[in-house]
């Protein structure tokens, strides 16, 4: 075998700058994680004491926790007992460019208030914010009963009435928000929501399919400008834990004034998604879309309930299509699931029905028809 290469190196020799840059290029890795954990454990110890929750020495030890692309969060164990911190990031870790204002988190800690007050057993436990450090301090949630929802469903579990659950809590909190007495100030936050949702779900969506980048920019607009409702702006599985007492809603960062639909459409796309996803369970995702509209319409005062449910299903299609190619595309789907989303997208956003059961319905046929 000959192991010459050109300029007379072998392919061992090769091989060996191969590894001794793999070798530098990891080093210079480790050292810049090492970096990041020394930062994230001083923040995590100032604003421990900031809050009054203990001194830095009795910080021992601080854990960076997964699952979230626009915070640092980490579990921090203190003499006492553990907590969870969270701190807003100027840049999503995506790998599109998406930058968002850290003063965002004054929203999300008083929308965690608002829920506190609205259902106290359905929500995290809260103990003080940094207006300085844009970050807070609440409840780490731990114990047997205590699961994931997104995790639930991806590991093919069957539902065991959380969606309804959740359409039940998500009623109640929008409906709080209605009342004459409800102060709206903190969540005037339009231009975040903007930043956060409308930009890189719709507009950048729209930059990738100009033949429906009218409707998605119509859509980018009544959403920018609506004020009836107190979005969550993220009511994702991801963010949703459930445990004995129901369902804990977190990450509330995009919380603004808005319009109902946004929360609605944004849950029901994900149960549309792990449908596509996990095949055993897919009926059964499909039917928990009717539970979770169900629970949640019987709260609907402020307008009336087939308006909301018309703006839901024009919705839909155009979140669908951003979870596939907007700037924040869903991990779980192959080639073959996000064709079929990007096409079943593209013609609901042409064709939108008007109820939630005929958009299921149309769903469903497409979906069947693809996998036989």
């Amino acid at each position: 075998m000959n192991t010459q290469c050109s300029g007379g190196k072998t392919y061992i020799d090769l091989q060996y700058h191969q590894l001794d840059m793999l070798m530098r290029e990891s080093a210079h890795f480790a050292i810049q994680v090492r970096k990041l954990m020394t930062l994230l454990d001083d923040r995590c110890r100032a604003l421990i004491a900031e809050l009054n929750l203990g001194q830095p020495q009795d910080v021992i030890g601080v854990t960076p926790l997964t699952g979230g692309v626009a915070s640092d969060i980490a579990k921090v164990d203190l003499t006492t007992g553990s907590i969870c911190v969270k701190f807003a990031l100027p840049k999503l870790k995506v790998s599109e460019n998406w930058e968002a204002p850290v003063h965002r988190n004054a929203a999300e800690y008083a929308w965690l208030e608002l829920a506190s007050d609205v259902h106290p057993q359905s929500a995290v436990q809260l103990f003080g914010r940094s207006a300085t450090q844009h970050g807070f301090a609440m409840e780490f949630i731990s114990g047997d009963d205590v699961y994931l929802w997104k995790r639930a469903m991806l590991e093919g579990k069957q539902p065991k009435g959380e969606a309804a659950a959740v359409g039940d809590l998500l009623g109640k909190l929008h409906s709080a928000s209605t009342e004459e007495a409800f102060d709206a100030t903190p969540f005037q936050n339009h231009d975040d929501f903007f930043a956060l949702r409308l930009e890189p779900y719709l507009l950048f969506t729209a930059t990738r399919h100009p033949d429906v980048a009218d409707k998605l920019s119509a859509l980018a607009t009544h959403l920018k400008a609506a004020n009836r409702v107190l979005v969550h702006g993220d009511v994702s599985p991801k963010n949703i834990l459930f445990r004995e007492s129901g369902p804990i809603i977190l990450d509330a960062e995009c919380a603004t004034m808005g319009d109902a639909s946004f929360d609605l459409a944004f849950c029901i796309n994900h149960l549309i998604l792990k449908a596509v996803h996990v095949s055993h369970i897919r009926m059964e995702l499909l039917h928990s879309i009717h539970e979770f509209w169900n629970s949640y319409a019987r709260y609907i005062k402020w307008e009336a309930a087939s308006v909301i449910e018309e703006r839901v299903c024009k919705l839909l299609p155009a979140l669908m299509l951003a979870r596939v190619d907007g700037k924040s595309p869903v991990e779980y789907l192959n080639a073959e699931d996000q064709s079929f989303v990007r096409t079943s997208a593209i013609r609901l956003l042409h064709d939108a029905p008007n109820t939630l059961h005929e958009f299921v319905r149309i769903f469903v046929t497409a979906l069947q028809k693809e996998r036989q």
